[in-house]
């Protein structure tokens, strides 16, 4: 599995206009195949009027899962844009529906990828395009005496402090990428001189959002 990837945060919505012609790009957070048709079901119910309900969609950690459809659109102008915006942002995970109302004006091969392109891109920077980083959750406990030395190598390591419990002993909660997890284990040995406890405690998802660290245990 990737230890880090991008994706993006959230559903999010974006409109432009290309002579008269209304793009409307849905985009959403997938995990599966399933959950990737259920939403274009939802936005072809929702925009049921439009000419087109364009879509594309990679899932999976290498992006083994790809489709598109130019729903209508001359072949290549439509689907294979939208999924070029997920290969080249390199966005796993994502759904993009991109909806168009005619606006009486033919725009054109050219016209429509150009078009396409451009508003399934403005629907992932609406959604919030992030980086998910695979991390190692450790609980290291030592005593009073230690503790400020733990604390100053974690936080000079570049380590995630997550969080501090304070009990008789000193809990240390600490996220570690999972690459640097043995280095990590062996550094906290050497300076507790192997009186700290250091407990692994399995992997989890943590996402960055305005210097705030959101974990998906």
């Amino acid at each position: 599995m990737k230890e880090r990837f991008k994706t993006i945060l959230k559903q999010g919505e974006a409109e432009i206009i290309e002579k008269k012609s209304r793009f409307i790009a849905t985009t959403r957070p997938v995990a599966t195949e399933e959950e990737a048709k259920a939403f274009i079901e939802e936005m072809k119910k929702k925009y049921w009027n439009a000419t087109h309900n364009v879509f594309a969609y990679q899932i999976g950690d290498n992006n083994e899962l790809q489709r598109f459809s130019d729903d209508g659109e001359p072949q290549g102008s439509a689907g294979i844009p939208v999924l070029n915006i997920l290969r080249t942002e390199e966005i796993k995970n994502a759904a993009v529906v991109v909806t168009r109302y005619f606006g009486g004006t033919l725009l054109g091969t050219g016209g429509l990828v150009r078009a396409y392109g451009k508003a399934a891109k403005e629907g992932l920077l609406a959604a919030g395009i992030v980086e998910k980083i695979r991390y190692v959750m450790f609980h290291i406990e030592t005593n009073y005496s230690d503790s400020g030395k733990v604390q100053y190598e974690l936080m000079q390591g570049g380590y995630v402090l997550y969080d501090t419990v304070y009990t008789n002993m000193v809990e240390f909660i600490v996220l570690v990428e999972k690459p640097m997890q043995d280095a990590f284990i062996k550094h906290m040995t050497e300076i507790t001189k192997g009186q700290a406890e250091i407990l692994e405690d399995g992997e989890c998802l943590g996402t960055w959002v305005n210097d705030e660290l959101k974990v998906e245990v």
